[in-house]
């Protein structure tokens, strides 16, 4: 089979990250894809094109170029990555499936919910396969806790209780971005790291029925990076929800940018009526099971270290609790993706689960500015 032939955008953080998984999906993953064909790092876009050059060499990319438009449309590009800044995600996923790719595109969706809607739209029609960058939903210690919660491990679900904190926002004299602009970022904490939150809700959950939300900004200015001045942050840097599944259980959510101390702290806890669950990305090969069971003094949390048992944890290490990483996720998620590509499996979240997620936080956001109203989803 001819080589699926990568074209990506963007060279940062997320850039970086794709390209490694594309180099090393195969490498780690091998026959177990099945009939799927290899990939060949084909086009890499970034601005300037010196800079192109400089990284595409660094990636393993065979052509660069600075021109996005003219990669979507590369006749030699089958599959098109795009890790841009939010605003760019609905012109770029939208043109390159109307040329016939199929897209990797990382979170949040889109701006708006609207724009959301019409990548959907065009992806149902396109008919090619799509994925968002929700990768800690590959995490072989979330999908344990999936496992465990559909097989009844801790009884009966009745409440869910997730957080998500970070700091790269907590300094008051960090300077003005466009992240904290609705034009150019959309939603702050909700759309750029409480958008995860939701999806592995949703995973170990189900979906969201209706919700009720409150948000802050909590630095409303900050100093211009030419020191001339302030710029008006337009965004929320910190949310809370309180929840409604359809099973029926009960949730909450918290969400900060502004979380002095914490780098990564992504989990929640399943409370169950026969015991609970706690899952936290910032020890992401552990999970916390407690189960009401056996003599009530010899009851407790016991630890479970990820390993070969949890798959796919085994395509990168054979030995129990010696970690895979965040890179790891996102060659487990290339893997998935070529699968879909492939037609052997649906991967999650393509274009129409990905809208369920931004429903979510658009409607956290719009409770929020209606003083906390409860709306169904």
């Amino acid at each position: 089979m001819q080589a699926l032939r990568i074209g990506l955008i963007g060279t940062g953080f997320m850039g970086k990250a794709h390209a490694l998984a594309w180099r090393n999906v195969w490498p780690v993953f091998g026959h177990t894809l099945g009939e799927v064909p290899e990939v060949e790092l084909a086009l890499l876009c970034e601005t300037p094109l010196a800079k192109a050059s400089q990284i595409g060499r660094e990636f393993g990319f065979t052509r660069v170029t600075d021109d996005w438009k003219a990669l979507v449309n590369d006749p030699e590009v089958d599959v098109v990555s795009i890790t841009t800044p939010n605003g760019m995600h609905r012109e770029m996923a939208t043109a390159a499936l109307l040329a016939g790719k199929h897209v990797w595109c990382e979170k949040p969706m889109a701006l708006t919910l609207e724009d959301a809607g019409a990548m959907r739209q065009v992806a149902a029609e396109a008919g090619k396969a799509t994925m968002l960058g929700y990768n800690y939903t590959r995490n072989p210690a979330h999908a344990h806790a999936c496992r465990l919660v559909a097989s009844g491990a801790i009884g009966r679900v009745v409440q869910f209780r997730g957080w998500v904190d970070e700091d790269y926002q907590a300094d008051p004299n960090l300077p003005w971005t466009w992240r904290g602009t609705i034009a150019q970022a959309g939603l702050g904490a909700l759309g750029d790291i409480g958008c995860h939150l939701v999806s592995l809700a949703h995973g170990v959950m189900g979906p969201i029925a209706s919700l009720q939300a409150d948000m802050q900004t909590i630095h409303e200015t900050r100093p211009m990076p030419d020191g001339k001045g302030v710029g008006r942050v337009e965004n929320e840097d910190a949310a809370s929800a309180l929840i409604r599944f359809a099973s029926g259980a009960q949730g909450s959510m918290v969400m900060s940018r502004s979380a002095w101390g914490r780098k990564s702290r992504l989990g929640y806890e399943v409370h169950g009526t026969e015991g609970m669950i706690v899952y936290d990305q910032e020890r992401m090969n552990e999970l916390q099971l407690y189960q009401n069971r056996g003599p009530v003094g010899e009851q407790g949390f016991k630890t479970i270290l990820t390993g070969p048992a949890h798959a796919p944890y085994d395509r990168f290490c054979p030995a129990p609790g010696h970690q895979i990483g965040f890179n790891d996720l996102k060659v487990i998620e290339a893997a998935e993706f070529l699968r879909a590509i492939a037609g052997l499996e649906p991967c999650w979240p393509d274009f129409a689960a990905g809208y369920e997620i931004e429903r979510a936080i658009h409607a956290m956001a719009d409770s929020a500015r209606d003083g906390g109203k409860r709306i169904a989803l």
